[in-house]
Parts: structure tokens; C-alpha cells; sequence
């Protein structure tokens, strides 16, 4: 009789990583800063984070927490469905769908559950979502979960979209895409991918996770490409740039209004309590109020880039803050890693499946509250690590 566990025991992976010295994940931070972190008494240039404005630490931010648990405790204790909606919840949902230029919005408990629960209510029977191959985990997990197919197309290949929507006919269909992917640093071609989904009829709903308080005055891909009318679903998460937990997706007013009875990610998950609801009130009003915040970004990660390829490195197709680092292979990823951790910069390792076979990389990403002399010292380490490990 087979045992189920059997799989467990024989797994090593990590077990062979740590008895390597290369075991780079679930690292406990004893202290951060934002732009620095402490680990097991070991200081490190944070390269890492998806703390794009440096929101977490300021003061504005903090205070809006702290006073949210003097005043309404810990917990919600239930689900936004039954007895955990709060008025905070109301509010943040008008001003997110401001923010983003649509007639409403819907507060998750976090950006997966957006994705679980909005993909999986809308896609039904007969149905098709079609997703990026290179899209996060949490849209290819909401995808199977529907009662629909999901079909792919090569990362950002428009004429392979357009060959996967004519495959699905006339089945109502819905293209899902990350707005800025979150290992490689590009943008997806929204023009295109809306003038297809036109063509085909088919709905269009963008992940901007990682672009909120990037890129189109903070407010995502779609309002940097001058497309909010066309893209019919926004979806955020408060974990990056608003400092926070949670996520929303925005969108019509009936489309919201659907999405919040049939979604079973929000129906049947606590909700978020006021003291992860007001830090993104209070980053919302910073975002809108200091766009210089979101300049210094830009400076600093144009800065990075350049420096990184000018000493050899492989940075992908990167145009964001997020700046891989292309190794390759797998080993001399770790390798690299524990080089660059020794030397005192904190980066995170990606390997398959979370990329392609062979194009494991270190994952970079950049602050506005980053200093000049955080980046020169980041740049020097890079090309000293670089040069001793041959990859340079």
C-alpha cells in the first residue's frame, strides 16, 4: 500500500541546499529598516524588497496603524460577507476606484485571493481564460480553479495570443496578464493585447501588483498606457507599494457587485482588520500628494540598471524597478547568492519553475528611500563578486 507521505521523505532539495551553506529562503529578519535588513546578526543592503516607495517605515504610514488598533482592536473576526465589513473597508474601496479611474472596487484579504476568487467566480463552464505563460502563480491557481479552460501564449507574443483566442471561438473569454512581470521587470504590450481582445471580443484583466506606485503616477500599467477605459479588471495587492496586506480589483459596478457573492476567496476568508486598512489610506494620500517619491524611484532604478549592464551583467528585458540578474543554471545561482550575502546585499534566488529551465536569476528590486551611497556601495560589491566568481 502506497503511504502519501512517501513523497516527503525522499524529497531533499533542501535539506542538500543547507548541508550545501546555500539555502537562501524562509531567512528570519531580526530588524528592518526597509533599505536594510539584519538577519542571524548579519547586516545587509536590502536588494530585495517590493517596498518600492519605502511607505513601510514612514512615519504617516506607521501612525495611521497604530491609532487603527487603539480604535478598532485586532481583528475583524469574520468575513467581509457576514460580520467583518467595516465602514474602513467602504472608504478604501471608493478611493482605490478613484485612484484607478474605475466605478468601483472590491478589498481581498490578499492579492492571491484576488486573483482566486475574481478569476474563479467570472470563468465559468464553457469559458476560457487565457493567460501569459510567464504570469504569477496566483493567476494560473484562480485559472484551475474555475469551471472553465485555460489556455497560454508565449510571454508577450501577440501573435500567439492572438492564434490561442481564435482556438477558443466564440466561447466568452477572458485574457488575464501580469502588468509588470515580476521576475523579469517588463511591462506587458497593452496596446496590443487590448486591440486583440477587441478583435476577439474577449475580456481584459491586468495584475498590476507590482506597478502600483511605479508606473502611470502610481496608479499602474493601464494609466500609463492611457488605456484605463479599455482594460476592463485592475487588480492591486497592498503588500508592495502600499505598505501593507490585502489586495482589491476594480472594475464596473456590476462586475464588482458579482464578484463579491460568488467569489469564495472573500466569502469564506477573514477580512483584512483596520490596522492593514489604514496604512493604505494614509500611502494613497502620499502617492497622490508626492510624486517626487515615485521620480527618486525612477533615479535610483535607471541608475542601478545602468551600472549592472555596464559591468556585464545580464538584466533581462527589464524596464521597471524589479532588475534580475540572469545566472542560469541553478547552483551557480545559489553560489552566487551566498557571495553577494556574504559581501553584505540581500537578493532573492529564483529558479524553476518559477522561471525557465535555465534562466535562473537573482532577483533585484529598488526604493525610492534608497541613497546614493546605498547604490554606489551595492555597484562596487557587484563587480567584486562578479569578477571572483567569473561572471563578469
Amino acid at each position: 500500500m502506497k503511504d502519501l507521505f512517501e513523497k516527503c521523505f525522499a524529497w531533499t532539495d533542501a535539506d542538500d541546499l543547507k548541508a550545501m551553506g546555500y539555502y537562501p529562503y524562509f531567512l528570519p529578519l531580526e530588524d528592518t529598516e526597509g533599505t536594510e535588513v539584519v538577519i542571524e546578526g548579519h547586516r545587509l543592503l536590502m536588494l530585495g524588497s517590493n517596498n518600492y516607495l519605502g511607505l513601510t517605515t514612514h512615519p504617516r504610514v506607521r501612525q495611521a496603524a497604530i491609532d487603527a488598533v487603539r480604535d478598532y482592536g485586532t481583528s475583524c473576526t469574520g468575513s467581509r460577507f457576514l460580520n467583518g465589513t467595516l465602514a474602513l473597508h467602504h472608504e478604501l474601496e471608493r478611493r482605490l476606484a478613484d485612484f484607478v479611474g474605475k466605478e468601483a472596487a472590491l478589498v481581498f484579504s490578499t492579492g492571491m485571493q484576488v486573483n482566486l476568487g475574481v478569476i474563479s467566480s467570472l470563468v465559468g463552464r464553457g469559458e476560457v481564460v487565457i493567460v501569459d505563460k510567464d504570469d504569477h502563480a496566483s493567476i494560473v491557481d484562480g485559472a484551475r480553479l474555475s469551471y472553465g479552460s485555460m489556455l497560454r501564449f508565449r510571454h508577450n507574443d501577440m501573435q500567439d495570443l492572438e492564434r490561442v483566442l481564435a482556438k477558443a471561438g466564440d466561447a466568452g473569454k477572458m485574457v488575464v496578464v501580469d502588468g509588470l512581470f515580476s521576475m523579469g521587470g517588463d511591462i506587458a504590450p497593452q496596446p496590443e493585447i487590448v486591440s486583440i481582445c477587441q478583435r476577439y471580443h474577449a475580456r481584459l484583466m491586468v495584475d498590476d501588483a507590482h506597478s502600483m506606485g511605479v508606473l502611470g503616477q502610481g496608479r499602474g500599467t493601464a494609466a500609463h498606457f492611457g488605456l484605463t477605459e479599455d482594460v476592463d479588471l485592475i487588480m492591486g495587492t497592498f503588500s508592495k507599494s502600499f505598505a501593507s496586506l490585502g489586495g482589491f480589483i476594480a472594475g464596473s459596478r456590476d462586475v464588482m457587485n458579482y464578484v463579491q457573492h460568488h467569489a469564495r476567496s472573500l466569502i469564506f476568508s477573514a477580512s483584512i482588520p483596520a490596522h492593514c486598512v489604514t496604512p493604505v489610506l494614509a500611502a494613497l494620500d502620499i502617492i497622490e500628494n508626492e510624486p517626487e517619491r515615485i521620480e527618486m524611484l525612477w533615479s535610483i532604478t535607471e541608475r542601478m540598471r545602468k551600472g549592472l549592464k555596464e559591468l556585464g551583467f545580464n538584466t533581462g528585458q527589464s524596464q521597471t524597478p524589479v532588475i534580475p540578474v540572469i545566472i542560469g543554471d541553478d547552483i551557480p545561482t545559489f553560489v552566487t547568492w551566498k557571495t553577494l550575502y556574504d559581501a553584505g546585499i540581500y537578493t532573492n534566488p529564483v529558479i524553476s519553475p518559477a522561471v525557465p529551465q535555465g534562466m535562473a536569476l537573482l532577483r533585484t528590486s529598488y526604493m525610492a528611500t534608497h541613497t546614493e551611497e546605498q547604490i554606489d556601495r551595492a555597484l562596487s560589491i557587484f563587480e567584486q563578486v562578479g569578477r571572483q566568481l567569473a561572471l563578469i
